[in-house]
This record gives C-alpha cells, structure tokens and sequence, in this order.
C-alpha cells in the first residue's frame, strides 16, 4: 500500500528573524495544508533547509512536525544525508519520533558509485522498520540513481517502496516502470512535469508549489487520476509560468518568498542562501498574480 496518493507539500522549516526554527508558524503552515486538502507532509526535506539544520534542529522539526499533523494525514521525514551513517541516525530518530516514512535524497558531493549507492540505501533501510522513497534530483547532488539500480533495491530492499523523480526526464520514470513492472511507487518532484510523470504510471507530486498552492496541487493529481484528464493537463499548464518563477532562483528562495508575499511570514533563508534578487521578485509575483495568489 502507497504511503500516499496525491499531492505532498515539500514543506519549507519557517525562521525567525535571528534564524530559529519558528515552531509556531511550521504549525499554522500544516493546519492550512492540511485544510486544502495536502495529501502528506514532507518535513525537513530540501525545500525545508535540511542541508542548514544542526542534526538536532532536524530531528525537533522531525518530533514537533508529527506532534502537529496528529495523524492527520501521513507525514513523511527528509532524513537523507551525504554520510550514510548520519542517514541512519536521522532515520532512526524519525522512525522514534513517529514518522510514517523516510524521503531519502542521494548522498551529495560524494559521487557515489551505483554500487555505493546500493549499499548505502541497503544499509540505511536495515537501520529502521519503515517504507523509504528514494530522491533522484543529480541536477542538486551531482549523484543519480540509474533505472536499473533503482530497479535492484526495489527487488532486494522490502522497505524501498517509491522514488520521488526529478530528473526532468521522463524516458528515466519510464524505464523505472519497465523495470520494476509498474510496482513501485512514483512521484513527480517536479511541479512542472506532473501530469508526464502520472502518465508513466505515478500515483502523486511532492510538491513544492503546493506551499503556496495547496488545493490547486491536490486537484491537479486527483483529476488526473480519477480520469479527467483534460482537466488536469489544463490545470498543469496554467501552472506552468508560476512554476518557472518558483525555480527561477534555487529552490527554497522563491518558494519562501513567494510565502512571504502572500503575508506568512515564514521569515528568511539561512546563509549560503540569500534574499532573492529583485527582478526575479517582481517576476515571481507577476506569475503569482496571474495565477490567481492573493498577496499581502
């Protein structure tokens, strides 16, 4: 059984203006997601600034995340990491603290073999007792998962049960298809490529338009897979130049702003990430008015 089907919020960890975590308002962002139908909760995945959390900070946002969806909806930990050892302890205190299922990015920087990578997701799937999507997104980590060696650790690995694929490349979801025969979970990690990747047999998005637009995501995925598909392709490219604006500076810096224009006040972005250039926030709100995003 799918950990989910549908639209999950790859949701951002919102800051206070001396960069803490700010509790109260991931809890406000997830009774609101909640509200307009978001299918999961990803916490402390990339859009949510992993890569600048103390491993403390992750596994807080991880325990005060699960806190707050209440069983909600399913809720799903980022605790991939370029160590495989420190995956294991992030997973582990995750599967702790009450999650329903681990995203797990490949290791960045390394540049893993595919045997590598074999091993390390193996090792990290031994470490705990719950269902893993793997995270192919080389154009970030510089490390991608080959169809065929997603394919192993779907035949070998029990609790490796889906892949987020934002590889821009649907022939890669295609062949994953073929070689797993369609039993295995996939979802889109581009919101731009939705609707291709749940032609490929995908069951949902995780989804960082989601953040700013819960209920349009939610439906675009359902339509599509309650056989409305003239819908849904109309509603994936209407979303299409809002999608160039959120990618129009390195994810999360749109999205956060994008957050911020409409009056969430999810705070800044910790350093190596900075404020997003002005003339991409005039053309990021451009595309947000004409999407229809109310802001503040």
């Amino acid at each position: 059984m799918a950990l989910f089907k549908g639209a999950g919020v790859a949701i951002v960890t919102p800051m206070k203006e001396n960069f803490d975590v700010n509790y109260d308002k991931l809890e406000e962002i997830i009774n609101d997601q909640i509200a307009n139908g978001t299918d999961a909760i990803i916490i402390t995945g990339t859009t949510g600034e992993s890569s600048t959390l103390s491993e403390e900070e992750h596994s807080e946002c991880i325990r005060a995340a699960v806190a707050m969806v209440n069983k909600r909806v399913p809720i799903i930990a980022g605790t991939g990491s370029n160590s495989t050892l420190t995956a294991i302890q992030l997973s582990q205190d995750a599967e702790q603290a009450g999650v329903d299922g681990l995203l797990i990015v490949t290791p960045y920087y390394n540049k893993a073999t595919q045997n590598g990578l074999i091993h390390h997701y193996s090792k990290i799937a031994a470490s705990v007792d719950l269902p893993i999507i793997l995270y192919n997104v080389p154009g970030r980590t510089g490390c991608a998962l080959l169809p065929a060696t997603v394919a192993a650790l779907a035949k070998d690995v029990e609790q490796i049960v889906g892949i987020k694929d934002a590889t821009g490349d649907i022939t890669n979801a295609l062949r994953i298809m073929q070689l797993t025969n369609g039993d295995f979970d996939l979802y889109s990690g581009e919101d731009g490529m939705v609707i291709p990747l749940l032609s490929a047999g995908g069951i949902g998005v995780i989804s960082v338009m989601s953040n700013i637009a819960p209920r349009f995501t939610h439906d675009l995925v359902m339509s599509y897979l309650n056989g409305e598909h003239e819908k849904a392709l109309k509603m994936q490219l209407k979303a299409l130049p809002l999608c160039d604006a959120l990618f129009c500076e390195v994810n999360p810096i749109p999205v956060k702003t994008a957050m911020n224009l409409m009056g969430w006040q999810v705070g800044p972005l910790r350093e190596p990430l900075t404020a997003m250039e002005p003339e991409h926030v005039e053309k990021l709100r451009a595309a947000m008015r004409e999407f229809g995003i109310a802001l503040a």
